[in-house]
């Protein structure tokens, strides 16, 4: 038995996220298939995010139990000669028996992009958020409320409702905001995130930004954990999972 782990990136458009579902395409499940041609395996693919739908990923890490016989570096090559263009396996290696991608993880990089032009991009349409309102953001307001969110918090008002899970309290260790002419990217590296916590603290600093809340309220919408006082949770096609660190 050999634990194979690789670093995929995707194209979250036309997926309903990363995790395996009934009636809808899923990453996990085009991967489990590619996997099941080039070996025979019927395998359980582990990631170690399980990005919602159309949520993209430049370096998601997942891992797979195999007998196969074919050397850990050649999956990568095997599996994209079967896998739709819009899932690529970047890397493949052999991991520690012991080795699982997701409770291994010990950090997370998230990116979003915003576009504040005029009028939204043609190209870059199904990877960046469109803000009507951009040419009014005030990048220091939204670089101050950003700061706020660094550190240790209970970040319950920034979880879906809905969510199922006790401990809310998350480490946020750096959030960077770069301007590039009329894209905005916010870069957000944490020991973990809960669901839709990324997008909703986006929304939150885009509100900030443009006024709809004030900048110096975060810390108490952050201590009163209610949801309703954040701002909107910002569309998932500009989100990006970026790197998984061990």
């Amino acid at each position: 038995m050999r634990n194979i782990r690789i670093i995929v990136e995707y194209d979250g458009t036309n997926y309903k996220g990363w995790q395996m579902q009934k009636n809808a395409p899923s990453i996990q499940e085009e991967i489990e298939n590619a996997i099941l041609k080039i070996t025979g395996e019927d395998v359980n693919l582990i990631g170690a995010g399980r990005t919602d739908a159309g949520v993209h990923a430049r370096g998601q890490t997942a891992n797979f139990i195999t007998n196969s016989r074919i050397p850990s570096e050649k999956f990568a090559w095997a599996l994209n000669s079967v896998l739709k263009d819009d899932i690529v396996i970047k890397e493949s290696a052999e991991a520690a028996e012991s080795f699982h991608s997701r409770y291994d993880a010990k950090s997370k990089i998230y990116s979003y992009v915003i576009h504040r032009g005029l009028f939204p991009p043609a190209i870059m349409r199904s990877y960046v958020y469109h803000v009507n309102c951009g040419r009014h953001m005030n990048m220091k307001e939204m670089k101050k409320a950003a700061a706020h969110f660094v550190g240790t918090h209970d970040f319950k008002s920034c979880m879906a409702a809905g969510s199922t899970v006790l401990n809310t309290v998350r480490t946020i260790y750096s959030i960077e905001v770069q301007e590039d002419g009329d894209y905005i990217k916010i870069s957000y590296h944490g020991n973990g995130f809960l669901y839709n916590m990324v997008r909703i603290i986006t929304g939150t600093i885009l509100y900030a930004s443009i006024g709809k809340i004030k900048t110096e309220d975060i810390p108490d919408i952050i201590r009163k954990g209610s949801r309703e006082l954040a701002g909107i949770t910002v569309p998932a096609h500009g989100l990006c999972l970026e790197k998984v660190y061990y």
